[in-house]
């Protein structure tokens, strides 16, 4: 009895109570809670650089010398743009490539990455925490201008000529890439008429063998079967003075197709060869080379942006930004029964953004 009566004196005597006054049951509007207390701003901790002026200068000096990468990769790009010229093989197209990559690369990740280590080791990182309230406009401009100006001052740009000057040298240098490159379309447009002149003419003409690409073997009608496909160029390809600007022009796809299944439009009755087709390998969109061969649709696949072309129908466009269809190259066969080319193509290969007039 003496134990049960302790316990009953520790834990409150419940045997009788109801889940109204047993006090073992909260219920809401009895109590109230407390608010949860404003923590305020962690405490600050200093930065090396704020401490050592040997750290700080050890820190400007990175910021600059990450600006100074990014002249170094603006001038990597103009010597690749200017000096290189037109590379006349693929090893100097490599080493151009390479170039203008890097140099723009580094042009960009110089800058972005020298104002990301400048903020985080030289700007003030104070936490401060500010009471919204009205602004009149007038008011609400002189806020501004106090903004700008405590920003200027932060920054440490004004005492710190070395970061401030390799800056303004690396930000009037990037853009100047992309002006002379959008010049070069401008200037484009303008020549649109001697372009297309260049494109209108290709190394195809009568009785120009159909050679497989690269090995340049000729073809014979009965090498090609429904459903493949042949890479081809001109016989002759490698013995040209301007080889891959010629190939680029020139080269095409080979495909045999069921008669019966091919819409021919009038003028091209005799442009193929037992339902053996040519027509240019460049997408009419952007230039990029047509090489996926749907078999059981016959439909030509551009990989770039998708512009699709239906074979049984002279190659017009079914699908995707292309403006037009892939020229066709007029072919037959030679005394030998190799398949040779009738004349050059009728059209200007290659993309159509320009005019052709």
């Amino acid at each position: 009895m003496n134990l049960e009566k302790r316990m009953r004196d520790n834990m409150g005597d419940h045997s009788h109570g109801s889940p109204d006054d047993s006090g073992t049951v909260a219920k809401a509007g009895t109590g109230t809670l407390d608010k949860f207390q404003d923590p305020g701003l962690p405490p600050h901790r200093k930065r090396l650089a704020d401490t050592d002026p040997h750290a700080e200068k050890r820190a400007e000096r990175q910021v600059a010398l990450l600006f100074i990468i990014s002249i170094i990769g603006t001038l990597s790009f103009f010597i690749a743009y200017f000096v290189l010229g037109r590379p006349e093989n693929i090893s100097e197209i490599r080493v151009q490539n390479a170039m203008l990559g890097l140099g723009t690369t580094f042009a960009m990740l110089g800058i972005g990455i020298g104002i990301v280590h400048w903020a985080k080791t030289l700007m003030p990182d104070h936490e401060i925490s500010e009471m919204r309230h009205e602004i009149t406009p007038e008011a609400d401009r002189k806020d501004a201008e106090e903004i700008i100006n405590q920003v200027i001052e932060e920054t440490g740009i004004k005492r710190r000529p070395l970061i401030r000057n390799t800056l303004i040298g690396a930000i009037a240098l990037a853009p100047i890439p992309a002006i002379f490159m959008f010049r070069d379309l401008d200037r484009t447009g303008k020549n649109a008429g001697e372009m297309v002149e260049q494109l209108r003419h290709t190394m195809w003409d009568k009785d120009v063998r159909l050679t497989r690409d690269p090995s340049g073997t000729p073809i014979k009608p009965s090498d090609v079967q429904i459903g493949s496909v042949f890479h081809v160029i001109p016989e002759g390809l490698d013995e040209a003075e301007d080889v891959l600007n010629e190939k680029a022009k020139a080269v095409v796809l080979l495909m045999r197709l069921d008669p019966d299944k091919m819409h021919i439009s009038e003028g091209r009755e005799d442009w193929h060869y037992q339902g053996i087709v040519a027509y240019s390998k460049i997408c009419t969109h952007v230039g990029c080379p047509v090489a996926l061969y749907e078999q059981q649709t016959h439909h030509l696949l551009c990989p770039c942006h998708q512009s699709t072309f239906d074979l049984t129908r002279e190659c017009k466009v079914i699908f995707g930004p292309a403006g037009r269809a892939l020229p066709q190259l007029p072919i037959t066969v030679d005394s030998n029964g190799f398949l040779v080319a009738q004349s050059d193509f009728h059209e200007p290969v290659g993309p159509s953004y320009w005019e052709r007039g």
